[in-house]
């Protein structure tokens, strides 16, 4: 084999021009394929375990580093990062701290309703100020987390917004003072 040449079936495929920005390529193509997310369990192997902890740490690594360090080519890495996207198993996204956005105030907010929470839901989960919401049992129907810049936004959101929606039958506001813990890496069964 001439210098400088592999048997790795990755190098000189048609879609690699073979420069350096198509080597240091990020692990994710924006925008993701379309989602094939039906809510089933995906059955992961090791290697895709590997790969999702591998990006949990870095989102940005390459196909090239991540690929040895699965011990996949970036051709085949490639392909289970997509199909993981696909499936719904995970996606790839910059996190933001809100505070340093400009919401300065965080606050969970629980919800009461009355009749189809899954209406009220649908409806709340349009809003932008809402990062997270879900429909819990027990006390409450919904939990919601919110951002916003101020307290004034917060009252316009919770009093002017969401009590005015008719099912709605209470709220109880737990405004954040300090985010201790924060984490996406959870890892993989």
């Amino acid at each position: 084999m001439p210098p400088g040449q592999t048997d790795d079936p990755d190098d000189g495929d048609p879609g690699d021009d073979g420069d350096q920005a198509a080597d240091d390529e990020l692990a994710i193509e924006a925008p993701p394929g379309p989602r094939h997310d039906d809510g089933a369990v995906v059955d992961l192997d090791d290697t895709d375990k590997a790969i999702i902890r591998a990006l949990q740490v870095d989102g940005r690594m390459s196909y090239s580093s991540l690929g040895p360090e699965v011990g996949l080519s970036r051709a085949a890495v490639r392909q289970r990062v997509q199909r993981l996207i696909d499936h719904g198993v995970m996606e790839i996204v910059a996190v933001t701290d809100p505070a340093r956005l400009g919401f300065a105030l965080q606050a969970m907010v629980a919800v009461s309703v009355r009749g189809d929470t899954r209406a009220v839901a649908k409806t709340l989960s349009e809003w932008d100020e809402i990062d997270y919401l879900v429909l819990v049992a027990g006390r409450y129907d919904l939990l919601l987390e919110v951002v916003c810049a101020d307290v004034a936004d917060l009252v316009e959101l919770v009093n002017g917004r969401i009590r005015a929606i008719p099912e709605v039958v209470s709220t109880e506001i737990f405004t954040y003072l300090q985010l201790v813990k924060q984490t996406y890496s959870w890892g993989t069964p």
